[in-house]
């Protein structure tokens, strides 16, 4: 069926959400569609069922609170609205006592904070679709990566983030990879704390300087010229303004799941405006943040809500010359974390832009309008059209010819089996359509409970520091004058450490005993971990991840202590 634009409504009083006053004149198809969405339990109002070009408020589209763990995508063409799909679904999850965060690409969704402003294109749309509109601001965070922009700063300490999203951002081969795992296994094991980027130089440095190179020896050693290209990625990455995102104090993830004090949901807004020309950098922090999430969260099995919903913008960066071992980590991670009470949605162009491994665990769809201007711009129609259950629709003129604000729907039920595929004319967000102003913005990180926490960068003793550690007082590896060389890692591990924090990752090798007097007797760190059955398996399976075989997750991001 084709979809065209009704006539706006009459502005009369709309009647209570759910009420279906008019839903015996249905027509037979639209009734069919409308009671796939009739669920009795808590549920998120999207819209009003669109059929043969007419707005009929009487049907209906929901989604279940129970099904939003679930994962979904909100996909469509550049303007035709997946943002405030996203700030409308937020609104109602919020309201509803579920935390949200949402990914700011743009900038433009800290107006969630701030009631929204009534005019003649709200007030019609609130009439078309039965919507008692109300101006309503919710509780939000305000974040920035490495406070970048307006937010409260989210950092990740080198050790946390973990080699295989680090090879990602750095954009290293497979080979360089593995090596860059070998180097945070040799850290962890050795209690060299990588806090920044320096802490993790300074070890490339030591293991391929005279003193360090034998030191990986048996597990394959650090070649020279894999080390001079981790080392100029790391130079050039900071040289780019990235250091700041890397360092302490190290935010925490449980900060996402709380409520606010009239036990709504916080909605954490992380602003990515200031970085949006680091794509690689944001994508991958983002994952950070799941990965964090996925192994500190308990399990919960299937609740009557979700923990957290996240909404990941911009998902393609994600997926773009990923490799195929990051790509089967992302897949595990958003099949896993639906059990730990997160929901995932992405939020993208079109559904070609997910892999097909990850698009099969998503439940949940909003498809706004999609543009077929070109052969493949029509070959995406083509493949997008494919994803959706049957359906009395045609969907490829329908997806063509949607209007803003306006998408193709399809959810789970609260028992598990998709609804039908709706077409739906989506309710208005009631908060701000757009940004609030900035020095609003500024006002609000400032009075933020975590502005104090998280504010102040802090710089403490690691890796860098231990191996560069100064004696006589002057300055790094000199005394009187003379260069001496930095404390050794078997010399640092007989030593007691200073300014431990709290999330200080404990390693093997900093449990207060020198390897001197003991190397006759005792087999290598090395020798032990490689003849390991454990190290084996991990080898095959995991392949990438070589340290920190029981602590680190699936993308290598350590275990933080609470």
């Amino acid at each position: 069926m084709s979809d065209r634009k009704s006539t706006p409504g009459t502005g009369a009083a709309p009647p209570a959400p759910g009420t279906r006053t008019g839903a015996p004149a249905l027509p037979r198809e639209a009734l069919e569609i409308a009671a796939g969405y009739a669920f009795p339990g808590p549920a998120l109002d999207l819209g009003a069922l669109l059929w043969d070009g007419a707005c009929l408020p009487d049907a209906q589209i929901r989604v279940p609170l129970s099904m939003l763990n679930r994962h979904g995508l909100v996909a469509g063409a550049t303007g035709t609205g997946k943002t405030k799909t996203l700030q409308l679904i937020a609104e109602q999850l919020s309201a509803q006592g579920v935390p949200v965060f949402l990914a700011d690409v743009k900038g433009d969704l800290s107006g969630i904070a701030a009631p929204g402003q009534q005019n003649d294109k709200v007030r019609s749309r609130a009439a078309e679709v039965h919507q008692r509109w109300t101006g309503t601001g919710f509780p939000a965070e305000f974040l920035a990566l490495g406070g970048i922009g307006h937010g409260v700063p989210v950092r990740a300490t080198i050790t946390s983030f973990g080699p295989v999203l680090l090879s990602k951002v750095l954009q290293l081969n497979r080979t360089q990879e593995q090596s860059l795992g070998l180097i945070f296994h040799y850290a962890d094991t050795k209690g060299l704390e990588l806090v920044d980027l320096k802490d993790l130089r300074a070890v490339v440095a030591f293991l391929t300087s005279e003193e360090g190179r034998t030191e990986l020896k048996d597990i394959g050693g650090l070649s020279t010229a894999t080390a001079g290209v981790i080392l100029r990625s790391l130079t050039a990455f900071e040289a780019e303004g990235m250091g700041d995102f890397f360092g302490e104090p190290e935010f925490d993830t449980a900060e996402l799941l709380r409520t606010a004090p009239d036990r709504r949901g916080l909605v954490s807004v992380l602003e990515l405006s200031a970085v949006q020309d680091r794509p690689r950098l944001f994508s991958t922090f983002l994952m950070w943040l799941l990965a964090d999430l996925f192994h500190d969260l308990p399990e919960v099995g299937d609740a009557d809500r979700p923990k957290l919903v996240f909404f990941f913008d911009e998902a393609h960066l994600l997926f773009d010359e990923a490799s195929k071992a990051f790509l089967e980590a992302i897949t595990r991670t958003v099949r896993l974390i639906r059990s730990k009470g997160v929901g995932v949605f992405f939020v993208t162009q079109t559904p070609k832009d997910v892999p097909a491994e990850v698009l099969g665990q998503l439940g949940n769809r909003v498809q706004h309008a999609l543009r077929a201007f070109t052969p493949d711009d029509q070959k995406a129609l083509g493949a997008t059209v494919k994803t959706f259950p049957d359906s009395p629709y045609d969907l490829e003129e329908l997806l063509t010819g949607l209007g803003t604000g306006e998408a193709v729907v399809t959810v789970l039920s609260e028992k598990g089996a998709p609804t039908p595929v709706a077409a739906t004319r989506l309710r208005a967000p009631e908060s701000l359509m757009g940004p609030i102003a900035a020095e609003e913005l500024d006002r609000a990180v400032t009075a933020s409970a975590l502005h104090e926490r998280y504010a102040q960068a802090v710089d403490r003793e690691s890796a860098y520091e231990r191996l560069q550690e100064p004696r006589g007082g002057k300055g790094p590896d000199e005394t009187n004058g003379e260069r001496r060389p930095g404390k050794g890692p078997d010399e640092i591990a007989g030593e007691p450490r200073r300014g431990k924090g709290p999330d200080e990752i404990t390693g093997a090798g900093g449990r207060g005993t020198s390897s001197r007097g003991k190397a006759e007797k005792d087999e290598s760190v090395v020798e032990q971990v490689v003849g390991s059955g454990m190290f084996k398996s991990l080898a095959r399976s995991v392949g990438t991840q070589i340290g920190r075989e029981i602590t680190r997750s699936l993308f290598g991001t350590a275990r933080r202590r609470r």
